[in-house]
């Protein structure tokens, strides 16, 4: 490592980024958005994955899903007219050839890949009409000196708009010749660290950076090099930590005890027209006794899609409701939002409660009208998105606040809610927050992940939900999946279709998923298409699944940011490419966007060949189950790629290397940790800090 830029040793967390040669105001700004202003918060930026460039893989040896160097000469290069427009340039080597294919293309770029011209290129093997093809892969001409290839595995890290790989990897370079052993703080005392992840904090990060070429890359993609997992450890102590602390300021705190109005709550269940469940009555009465505390109650609500958590809901906000408060009600969309609007005004109602309604896209005099009723407390049930919490939203006396996909919403709008809260007498009360989840969670992740909350479960469906027959086919397939969506389009029914891709920007899901709806379009007759992703404006994104709902569109392309708990009785069908590539759960939870209606319905898993042995597993358990809980213990114990928690901390708190289902063996240690004596409270804040990224307020949230 070199030391000769760096004589005073400063610790990195006190460098800023700006000392590194070609980070000026602007870049740092950039630099910002990944929550990157130090030196340190530079090193602990680490690789989402790796590519391996340091050797050439001769054309006969490709195989479809490899990430691969290759080198060849061109023998052709033609534009073709299929269902779309390409370029198709035929690469040969000594031992075979293959197709580079490029939808989007130059007169330029053609004429550097001329016939006889010899190349390097980079990119993912996969089937297609001429064999084996590389779309769109990274190609340099070779001349008489041929350049060497990586002498390290290649990082892929997560970026942000403005900032390309080769820039963040060029800064990160300069970066670790600032690194040494005594200049990032060793925080966690030796002897509590498990014998197999005591390495030095600086050789971690330095081989995380630049693997040598004989790494394992498997080892890599899975996260088990001690490395990583001496890492995870830390980050996943960090987190734990931050939570208890948040558990411990809150029981501090004041909120209004609520009784239950026996009265109103009788009328309520005698209206309904079903029995609720056991499930649905015992966590019912968990809510219940804790509303009535005066510590302000922190509850994770879980349940399997269509486990009936809005019931639960309701009954929490008649409690709130009938001691006089007011309850908020806040949805991550407009159209969910919408939902559940319509659901309790049916509910509530009738027993002479007003449900008012607060969107961003109100007409002002109507939004003047809903935010007085709200102030003055007309309004006693306030259904709405995140103008919820904006400037110039008073309650008069709010109580409970209830948010459903909670993990939608970034901290600091959380906190703007709670903050909201009654005033009784010069006090100022803090509501009690029931927080709501369709994705289940197995009890061990639920113990390190949600410290701060206490956790009630729906584990119970109410009768009568249509069962969901999922399949699993392979991707060559394709065009027999299409037929299907056309016959169920041409019997009145809706479908999804969801693009999975994983990449390092929005951008390129973004791309895929375009380039997918405009095949599906040109392919499928008299089908009215329409497209969803997370570059969209929200008010975009929710023009296009009113259209869904509204029956105006047949087919909804998007990547995994469908709506969740949007309810489209219609759509009957779900096509998930590329299935391997997420969690079970998240499988689980796209699923559960059919079988909505009264019609049976179907999920199509199509799959990339080959399918690795870990990836049928997984399917098969899918295939398998229906219930959300056993998929996610399946998942657990599997220890496949994704998320069990979805995206709980999105935009502001994420693991930059833990994954708490990868790395749920490494929970009691955290635990463990977190006990002992020896982490001193200086020592507890440097963690928080280092690993979340300097956000204080997170403890709060």
């Amino acid at each position: 490592m070199n030391q000769t830029l760096n004589p005073s040793q400063k610790p990195l967390a006190e460098i800023p980024v700006t000392a590194l040669k070609g980070v000026g105001a602007k870049l740092a700004e950039t630099l910002a958005k990944l929550n990157i202003s130090s030196l340190q918060d530079l090193m602990f930026h680490l690789p989402a994955r790796y590519q391996d460039r340091t050797r050439v893989i001769p054309l006969a040896g490709l195989r479809p899903g490899m990430d691969a160097v290759i080198e060849g000469e061109v023998r052709a290069a033609d534009v073709t007219f299929g269902r779309r427009r390409s370029l198709a340039v035929r690469l040969q080597d000594t031992t075979g050839s293959i197709t580079l294919r490029f939808f989007h293309f130059t007169a330029a770029q053609k004429n550097r890949l001329a016939p006889g011209t010899r190349v390097r290129c980079y990119g993912e093997a996969r089937r297609g009409s001429a064999g084996i093809e590389l779309y769109h892969p990274e190609t340099e001409i070779l001349g008489e000196d041929i350049s060497p290839t990586a002498e390290t595995l290649t990082p892929i890290y997560p970026l942000t708009e403005g900032l390309g790989q080769g820039r963040l990897r060029a800064l990160i370079g300069q970066g670790l010749d600032w690194l040494a052993d005594d200049n990032v703080t060793e925080l966690l005392p030796s002897n509590l660290m498990p014998q197999a992840l005591q390495m030095p904090l600086a050789g971690a990060l330095m081989y995380l950076h630049r693997p040598p070429a004989d790494a394992d890359l498997s080892q890599l993609a899975e996260g088990q090099h001690p490395a990583q997992q001496r890492l995870a450890l830390e980050e996943l102590l960090a987190h734990h930590l931050s939570l208890l602390e948040l558990r411990r300021s809150a029981s501090k705190v004041a909120a209004p005890p609520l009784s239950i109005n026996t009265a109103l709550e009788r009328d309520f269940l005698a209206r309904l027209p079903f029995t609720p469940t056991n499930a649905q009555q015992r966590v019912g009465r968990e809510i219940a006794d804790d509303l009535a505390a005066t510590a302000p109650m922190m509850r994770l609500l879980q349940g399997d899609v269509g486990a009936g958590k809005t019931l639960v809901a309701a009954r929490a906000a008649l409690q709130a409701i009938g001691a006089g408060y007011q309850c908020a009600v806040m949805a991550p969309t407009e159209i969910l939002a919408e939902q559940h609007r319509i659901n309790f005004r049916g509910w509530l109602e009738p027993l002479g409660i007003t449900v008012a309604w607060l969107t961003g896209s109100m007409k002002a005099a109507e939004r003047r009208a809903q935010l007085a009723a709200i102030e003055h407390g007309d309004g006693q049930l306030i259904v709405g998105t995140h103008a919820l919490f904006q400037e110039g939203v008073a309650f008069h006396r709010l109580a409970l606040v209830i948010i459903d996909e909670q993990h939608r919403f970034g901290v600091a709008q959380r906190l703007q809610l709670r903050e909201k809260g009654a005033l009784e007498g010069e006090v100022r009360t803090q509501p009690h927050q029931l927080i709501m989840t369709a994705t289940p969670i197995p009890r061990t992740l639920a113990m390190s992940a949600f410290a701060d909350l206490d956790c009630s479960v729906i584990d119970e469906l109410p009768p009568g939900r249509q069962p969901i027959n999922t399949v699993a086919v392979s991707d060559e397939r394709r065009y027999d999946v299409m037929e299907r969506v056309q016959t169920a389009v041409k019997d009145g029914r809706q479908a999804y279709w969801v693009c999975t891709l994983i990449e390092e920007s929005e951008t390129l899901q973004a791309q895929a998923a375009e380039s997918t709806a405009e095949e599906l379009a040109d392919t499928l007759d008299g089908v009215r298409v329409a497209l969803v992703h997370g570059r969209m404006k929200p008010d975009a994104k929710d023009l296009v699944m009113k259209a869904f709902k509204a029956g105006e569109v047949d087919l909804l392309v998007a990547t995994t940011v469908i709506e969740v708990g949007v309810d489209v009785p219609n759509a009957s069908l779900m096509i998930i490419e590329n299935p391997e590539r997420l969690g079970l759960a998240q499988l689980h939870q796209l699923r559960g966007r059919v079988g909505r209606g009264s019609i049976a319905s179907h999920c199509v898993l199509m799959y990339s060949t080959p399918l690795s042995a870990n990836g049928r597993a997984r399917l098969q358990a899918l295939r398998s189950h229906a219930d959300g809980f056993a998929i996610a213990e399946e998942d657990l114990r599997l220890r496949g790629p994704g998320e069990i928690l979805g995206t709980r901390q999105t935009g502001e708190i994420q693991h930059r290397i833990a994954d708490l289902q990868r790395d749920a063996h490494l929970l009691p240690q955290v635990q463990k940790i977190a006990a002992a004596p020896q982490l001193s409270p200086d020592i507890r804040g440097a963690l928080i800090r280092r690993w979340l990224h300097n956000k204080p307020r997170f403890a709060e949230a």
